[in-house]
């Protein structure tokens, strides 16, 4: 559950670098060159927009591993029984979701839990020291269902999609305004100038935090589909509430801002709009409500 931070963050370094990219190859003045060109700037910011959230999904797995150094455990030779269990029982519940077995990693840390990937069958689950040694085998196996319902629900797929939609939106939107700003406001008549370039920037922060409000909604719905995807799998509510509860009265471990929406908790944000995660009294009020 990791995932998303780091995909968010990821996303914004490809969108800049892409942006800084075409910029540079002279992109923003062939827009502008005859006056603004709707159509080529509508391709332009899809072109960024979604080769972002894309290039961010495809490479999510190698990001994860890299940012929480996870271990990945080898399923042939778990190196202890507690290994082989989580192995296991990982595999277990991917065979009854229906998907290709995912990898099984253990990372040093306070607890939390991820999982990631951009293909069901070709995914990652990824459980910290601390969540191991602070919950039940019960209450851990809840949190594995978790994780691979959200394999099975497709969450990084559905998150691309929206990502790249904002995006297209966020890089569309801010080039009008910069636009208008430089012509406008400014009367540059020659090219784009530095109004230009200036206003894009701060119009692109402006609606990128608006943005991530339909991002953080949407990560929010997707932790009460997972809960419930691991009650199904285990059939029984019960474990999953339980592993809430204890969640409720532990320290959730940090994760990466930029991936800290992934966790199985945490990542509340500095306001309701912009939490990713629900609180879990609401999260254990929607499974008893099941």
């Amino acid at each position: 559950m990791k995932r998303i931070v780091l995909f968010l963050a990821t996303n914004l370094a490809v969108i800049v670098v892409l942006g800084i990219v075409l910029n540079l190859l002279g992109a923003d003045r062939f827009l502008t060159a005859q006056g603004l060109n709707i159509e080529m700037l509508l391709v332009f910011s899809t072109v960024i927009g979604f080769g972002g959230a894309i290039i961010s999904l495809l490479i999510s797995k190698r990001m994860a591993k890299w940012s929480t150094k996870a271990r990945i455990i080898d399923p042939q030779a778990p190196a202890t029984s507690e290994e082989r269990w989580l192995v296991e029982t990982v595999h277990q519940l991917a065979d009854r979701a229906q998907i290709g077995q995912p990898e099984v990693a253990i990372y040093d840390g306070a607890p939390n839990a991820f999982a990631t990937g951009a293909f069901k069958n070709n995914a990652l689950v990824a459980v910290s020291t601390g969540l191991l040694q602070s919950m039940t085998r019960e209450e851990v196996t809840a949190v594995l269902g978790h994780e691979v319902a959200h394999v099975a629900n497709g969450d990084m797929i559905t998150l691309t999609l929206i990502q790249g939609v904002v995006n297209t939106f966020v890089v569309f939107f801010a080039r009008l305004v910069g636009y208008f700003v430089d012509r406008v406001i400014l009367k540059n008549e020659r090219g784009v100038g530095m109004g230009y370039f200036v206003a894009v920037i701060v119009s692109e922060i402006i609606f990128g935090i608006l943005a991530s409000i339909i991002v953080a909604w949407f990560s929010r719905q997707r932790e009460y589909r997972a809960d419930e995807g691991s009650a199904r799998l285990l059939q029984s509510r019960e474990p999953m509430i339980k592993a809430l509860a204890r969640l409720g009265g532990l320290t959730p471990g940090d994760l990466p801002k930029s991936f800290e929406a992934s966790g199985i908790s945490g990542g509340k944000g500095i306001a309701a709009l912009f939490s990713t995660h629900p609180p879990i009294e609401q999260r254990i009020a929607a499974l008893k409500n099941l």
